[in-house]
Parts: structure tokens; sequence; C-alpha cells
């Protein structure tokens, strides 16, 4: 592990340096820049350098939305029940029985809220959401480019939060299924092939249990290749609702680049990602549809 700087002297530090202590510090090795060959190296080049539009939105929830409802419109999306700069005006809002609360410009945050809520709670829940430190401290440059709002929307299903299916999908192709089930409590997690075979990896999460496909799993699966046929890479994240598939998110950076990872499958799927010419991602030459 490579000697730990502190976070006030990594946050004054130009983007390239910074990702790279970032990255030495999770890794223990320095990132390859000129040519990045594993999964979380291209992942730290794409924060780096990578400044499409089409990626840039990737960290505005809301034109997360827009983009999917663009290219797939009979997908379902989770419904916008308000959006706002103070949490406490949700008291007034009429809302339904179960309702989620996020930052458009972030991640990881999340308030599961049951019917009419209190505002002085809420606005201590929510006090630091409008500061998202991704991009200051982790120089995660889409979340910089996001308006600076809270939105609540719709809870999916009618029990517990159902599991999330991230589909790692390379120029249009899923390549691998990561299934994430009790993300507010005890967080576990499997990995799959597109089959369905389970992979077996060391990770920070808990393993979950092998578990059948979802039965909408082929429908899933034509989903997140549509959603993610633009990109040379993308995780496309998924819900399936009593069989009816919904949209969850698109992420451009899984774990930042910085979480731990498996080396054997750090390598095979940086193999899978084709990454764009320098000249492209700076002449922002893709556009948004």
């Amino acid at each position: 592990m490579l000697e730990r700087v502190p976070q006030s002297v990594v946050r004054r530090l130009p983007l390239r340096l910074k990702r790279a202590v970032l990255y030495g510090q999770a890794h223990g090795a320095w990132p390859a820049d000129r040519r990045p060959q594993s999964f979380t190296e291209k992942v730290n080049w794409r924060v780096v350098h990578d400044r499409r539009p089409l990626i840039g939105q990737l960290g505005d929830k809301l034109a997360m939305k827009q983009h999917a409802a663009r290219v797939l419109p009979a997908l379902s999306v989770p419904r916008v029940l308000w959006t706002g700069t103070d949490a406490a005006d949700l008291a007034g809002i009429d809302l339904p029985p179960r309702w989620v609360l996020k930052p458009n410009h972030g991640t990881t945050r999340v308030h599961i809220g049951t019917g009419r809520p209190d505002a002085a709670e809420l606005t201590r829940i929510a006090t630091d959401w409008l500061d998202e430190p991704l991009f200051r401290d982790r120089g995660e440059w889409v979340y910089s480019q996001a308006r600076r709002l809270l939105i609540a929307e719709e809870f999916l299903g009618s029990g517990l939060p159902p599991a999330d299916h991230k589909f790692l999908v390379f120029g249009g192709r899923v390549e691998l299924i990561q299934v994430d089930t009790g993300r507010f409590g005890e967080h576990r997690r499997r990995l799959y092939t597109p089959d369905w075979t389970p992979v077996d990896v060391v990770e920070a999460v808990a393993p979950g249990p092998v578990t059948p496909p979802p039965g909408c799993l082929a429908e899933m699966t034509e989903v997140a290749e549509a959603l993610g046929a633009d990109f040379d890479f993308i995780r496309v994240d998924l819900y399936d609702v009593d069989g009816e598939v919904w949209f969850g998110e698109l992420t451009p950076y899984p774990g930042g680049g910085l979480d731990p990872f498996d080396p054997a499958l750090n390598r095979l799927l940086g193999a899978s990602w084709q990454l764009p010419p320098r000249s492209a991602v700076r002449a922002r030459h893709q556009l948004l549809r």
C-alpha cells in the first residue's frame, strides 16, 4: 500500500496526480495512464480524460432518466415526485405511502420514506446532501456537471427494496451481471456471467446466495444492451419488479475505480473495454441524441 496522503492535500492536487495518488492508495500500484489495461485503470482513465457530453450527463439523475426514456420510450422509469433544494419542502407534498429521497448529483445517499415526512427529521438527514464531494475529493468529473438538487421518486415494489441487477455492458454487449441485495441492511453481492453461471471472486462485499435467474432476464439483457449501445462501457442498473423491468441508473465510474477488485476479473473486464482515442474524448466528438 502506498503511503497515505492526507485528504486535505489530495483535494488540492491537479486532477491527474490526485487520481494517481487515490488509485495507488486503493490498489497499491500506480495506474497506467498511456496504455491502461485493467478495468479499474480504464475507469481511472475515463475519470481523467473523457469529457464527452454523452458521459458528462451521467452524474445527473434527472438527465439520466431522460436519456433512458429517449433510447427506450416504453421502458418503465421511476416517477419523479418532487425536486428542490430544501428537504423540508417535502412535508407539504402529497406523497405515496413509500417514497425515496436522494441527491440528483451524487451516489450512495438514499433515504426511504413512509407517508408524510417530518420536516425537521428530513432536514437533519439531508443536511449536507447538496455538498457532493465526489468531484472535489475524488475528481469524478461527471458529478461536477450535474444540477445540485434533491429528488423524491416513487418506491418500487411493495415490500423490501428489490434486488439491484447491474449489467456491465462493453460496446453494447453484456459481459457480467452483478446482483446486490440487502443494500440498506445486510448487503450481499453475487456475480454471474450473461448465461447466469455464478462467478466466484473475492470482494469487499460478502457473497450472496446463488439464486435462479429472474424470469425477465432476457428482457433485462436486451434493455441493458440497448441502453449501453452508445457507450464503450457503461454499467446499466435495472430492477425486476413483479416481472416488469424498471430503469435504475447508468453508472460510468463503478466504485470510482477505487473499490477493491478481484485481480483476474479486473484483467478480464479490462480486455473487454476498448477505450476511445484521446483525440475523440478531448474534442467532444460524441454528442447527445
